[in-house]
Formats: structure tokens, sequence, C-alpha cells
């Protein structure tokens, strides 16, 4: 045990001696990667953020009151509508969050996707017990975007709230996204999703930070700028006619953010209400989540670049705030995925003795970068108590971002630019994706 400790000990020191005691500017040139685009990414512009966003938001509750007020006053009727295919155990939980929210004027249809678990008769149950509205069932199933489409040919309300079965909402979630509305000039508005089994394990935990960063933070810093890029299929919001006016949700995968450039082009603002908080299912297991990733990520290649592809054209309804969003996704995502590997490489070929000791320095610093993140998103949070305890988890971001879904991403894009896998990916039935292919969808 000594002679380990021994060696442990020269290893810390040599360690040290190597790039602690670097010249800045050396120390700049190995990890270039880190200093020119993920602390400016991950921790400035959240620090610079955070600095504008407190006094807006005292600025804006006056106005938020007074929305308030005018829903309360006006309540309108809204329609919430929830696709699922096999949600039979999470469903009852679903409705049972609505019929508790602050705001009552609800009309809850259920779509049941072709579901061969107990899914029918966990609705036909709700519906004897006056917990939903509608219940209507597609004995064939079609995708989500073809139940969504059925649900909303059957509703009723001015405004149109999506949610996936396997979610639950906080009780004051759909007056809170509804006030958001009130701003003329807003036709869509994400809610704030958060993970519900956070401490399943270590990948759930890894999951929640990664929403706390990614969707809490990011997406509120992007609504501001106007480029926020998607409108979350675990709980969104929508005028009515405006959905028909852009024809619903195309059929596909990516249906959230393909409905939100679809919104986006008619000059509508999306919103993010960081206030209406919806809790949501994160996959357990390492092969789930990569599964789960590889769909994600195929639809920026298959609908910014492909479907999409005319927000770059200068034609006479171009979009700047739309254009600024698809490149952001694009650059954010795609470029420096692809500059990540070539660091990477270049690293290698630069420092083949030392690749090791900047790879743990590496993480070393992103994990310092980490904490400060995490503190700051932490400290605006709508659930303090619960998330508080995430904080032990931190070390483990750096592998789990950098390490796992990085390169997951990478596989995605090269995956669909090749051989446009998401048109056989099992998670939207086969004809569906033969018609999605003829349309261009």
């Amino acid at each position: 045990m000594m002679h380990f400790f021994v060696h442990f000990n020269f290893f810390l020191q040599s360690f040290a001696d190597k790039f602690f005691l670097m010249k800045p500017v050396h120390f700049i040139k190995v990890f270039w990667f880190f200093f020119i685009f993920d602390l400016p990414r991950y921790v400035l512009i959240d620090i610079v953020f955070i600095s504008v966003i407190i006094p807006i938001i005292h600025r804006e509750k006056t106005n938020r009151e007074r929305f308030g007020k005018l829903l309360k006053f006006e309540n309108p009727l809204v329609s919430v509508i929830i696709p699922g295919k096999n949600e039979g155990k999470g469903i009852r939980k679903c409705v049972l969050s609505l019929r508790e929210q602050t705001y009552k004027n609800l009309e809850i249809i259920v779509i049941d996707d072709g579901s061969d678990d107990n899914m029918r008769d966990q609705c036909n149950r709700l519906l004897r017990e006056g917990l939903i509205d509608r219940y209507l069932r597609n004995e064939e199933r079609g995708g989500k975007a073809s139940a969504a489409n059925f649900g909303f040919r059957m509703s009723h309300g001015k405004y149109i709230v999506r949610m996936d079965a396997d979610s639950s909402l906080d009780r004051d979630a759909i007056f809170n996204i509804l006030t958001y509305f009130y701003d003329p000039k807003v036709g869509a508005v994400s809610g704030n999703v958060k993970v519900r089994n956070m401490y399943d394990n270590w990948i759930t935990a890894c999951q929640a930070i990664e929403y706390m960063k990614t969707i809490s933070m990011s997406r509120w810093e992007k609504a501001y700028l106007r480029i926020l890029r998607i409108v979350s299929g675990a709980f969104g919001a929508f005028k009515r006619e405006l959905v028909e006016q852009i024809g619903g949700w195309d059929i596909g995968p990516g249906l959230d953010g393909d409905i939100t450039v679809k919104i986006m082009k008619t000059k509508n603002h999306v919103s993010f209400a960081h206030d209406a908080v919806c809790l949501t299912n994160a996959p357990t297991t390492l092969k789930a989540l990569i599964n789960q990733r590889l769909r994600w990520n195929r639809s920026l290649i298959r609908m910014r670049l492909r479907k999409h592809r005319n927000v770059f054209a200068p034609e006479e309804n171009f979009n700047i705030f739309l254009f600024l969003s698809v490149l952001d996704n694009i650059f954010f995502n795609l470029v420096l995925a692809v500059l990540w590997l070539i660091y990477h490489v270049v690293t290698i070929k630069n420092f083949p003795a030392s690749f090791f000791n900047i790879i743990l320095m590496n993480l070393i610093l992103y994990t310092m970068t980490n904490y400060i993140q995490f503190f700051i998103v932490w400290l605006i949070s709508e659930r303090k108590r619960e998330e508080s305890r995430l904080f032990i988890f931190i070390p483990l971001m750096s592998v789990y971002l950098g390490y796992i879904l990085r390169p997951v991403r990478l596989i995605a894009y090269f995956d669909e630019l090749l051989f446009k896998s998401s048109y056989r990916d099992p998670w939207n039935p086969r004809k569906v994706s033969d018609i999605a292919k003829k349309l261009g969808f």
C-alpha cells in the first residue's frame, strides 16, 4: 500500500509540474478547444445572462401579474392532447397532474397510438371516472405526429397544450405557460422540462444536470435572443389558429423542432416558460440513452440541413432570427462536435506521450466549469431542494458530456448524412417513414 501511495504522489507531483507551472500562453495552446469554445459557451454566457435576467425578471413581474389577471378573466378553453403508445403504466399519473392544475378550464384528450399493453383499459377507466374528456385510438400505429394531429382535429380549445404521456406537471404549470400568450407576438411557448427520476442512478442524475443546463438555462437564454429552436414535446403550448395555419405536425422524427421552425417561418415568436415545470422520466440505461440521442441528433441533419434548408435563402420572407437559430444549432452541435474530434486527433499527433495527462487535465477544467454552471443554474431553479443533491454527480459530467454524448452526436450526424438512417428508425412505423421520404420530410 505504501508503494502505491509513493507512486501516486509522484504522479500528482509530475502532473502538477507539467501543467500548473506552464506559461499561460502555452497552457491555452494545449487546451485551446476549452478556452476558445466551451468556456465562453458554458460559463461566460451564463454569467452575463444571469446578471441581465434578474433585473428583467423584476421588471416583467408586473406584466406577468397583469397577464395572469387577464387570463383568469377570459378563462379560455385549453385543449391538452396527449399522444402515446404503450403508456398504460404512466398515463394515470399524467392525467392526475392535469386535474390538479390551478387552471381548470381544460379539455383533456388522450390518443392511443396502437398500444398493445393495458393503455386502452387504463384510458377507458379514466374516461369512466371523468378524468379525461376524450379517448381516441389508432388501431394501427401511425406515429406520434399522426396521433398528435388526430387529437388536434378532435379538440376545441383556443390554446393547444401537447404533452408526452409519461410526463407530469407542477400545479401551476399550465396557468404560467398560458400567460406568455398575452404578448401578441408569441405563437408558441416551451415548458421547462426536468428529470423526474433523477436519482435512479448516475445516468439519470447526469441527464438531470444536463436538462438544467440545456433546457432550464440555455432555452431561457435563446428565447430572449429570439432564437429558441424547439418547443418541447414533453410540454409545450401553441395558439390554435397558428397550428391550423401551418398544418399541424409533419410526420417523421424531430417533430418538436420541426413544428418550431414552421412557426418561426410565420414570424411568430417562440417563448420559454421557466416557471412552467414539467417532469419526465429519463432513460435509465446507457443503451436506452444512446438510442434516444442517436434519434434526436439525426434530426439536426434531416430537419435543419435537408427539409428546412430554405431558411438560409435570402427570399422575401427571410427571417433573420430563424436563420440565426438554425445557424446556432448547426455550429454549436455539428461544427463543434467535428472540431472536438479534430482537437483530439491533433493532440494525439502533437503530444503522444502526454495525451493521457492532457485528457485528465481537460476533465479537471470541465469539472470546474460544470460546478460553476451548475451553481448558476441552481440559483434560478424552481426545485432547489430536490436538485441540491445533484451536486455530488458533477465530476461525472465531463465524461458524460464529452466522452459519451459527443461521440454519439458525431455518429448520428455522419450516419444520417451518409445513410439517412432516420428513415429506418423503428421509432416511426415503416410506412410512415416511407411516406415521409417521398414527401421530403
